[in-house]
């Protein structure tokens, strides 16, 4: 389960339309656990050679990041990045690329009935999905 906070929530869905028609990525924070709590989100560039089908963070701006968030006291939940034409499920280059073992990987899909956001964790050898709840967080 991933609960997102309604500002996480809308904060990643307008990068994706902003970012469209290109991949948008970043970094959520939280608590981390079988079952997380996303409370705050960190866009990062989309550093991709083809951001129009692909994302990729930068690692040194991703550390960056992730240390901005890790100061507030929070811990990393995992990532996100947009789909402007395509479905919310990963794609077989987001099994390749995905390195982070229990964390969530979630895709916003703008679609024709836009937006959808959905989340997998990644097990070390596929995605496996996660229900996602929007809500107040405790």
């Amino acid at each position: 389960m991933l609960r997102l906070s309604p500002a996480v929530y809308e904060d990643m869905v307008a990068h994706a339309r902003g970012g469209a028609p290109a991949e948008v990525c970043g970094i959520l924070a939280g608590t981390h656990g079988d079952e997380s709590d996303a409370r705050a989100s960190a866009r990062a560039t989309n550093a991709a050679d083809a951001p129009r089908n692909r994302y990729a963070l930068d690692p040194a701006e991703q550390l960056e990041l992730m240390r901005d968030l890790e100061a507030g006291g929070d811990a990393v939940v995992g990532f996100y990045h947009s789909h402007p034409r395509g479905p919310p499920a990963p794609s077989d280059v987001d099994a390749h690329e995905a390195t982070w073992e229990g964390y969530s990987y979630v895709i916003v899909s703008l679609g024709r009935d836009g937006p959808d956001v959905r989340s997998w964790r990644w097990t070390g050898e596929r995605f496996e999905r996660e229900a996602v709840e929007v809500g107040a967080l405790s």
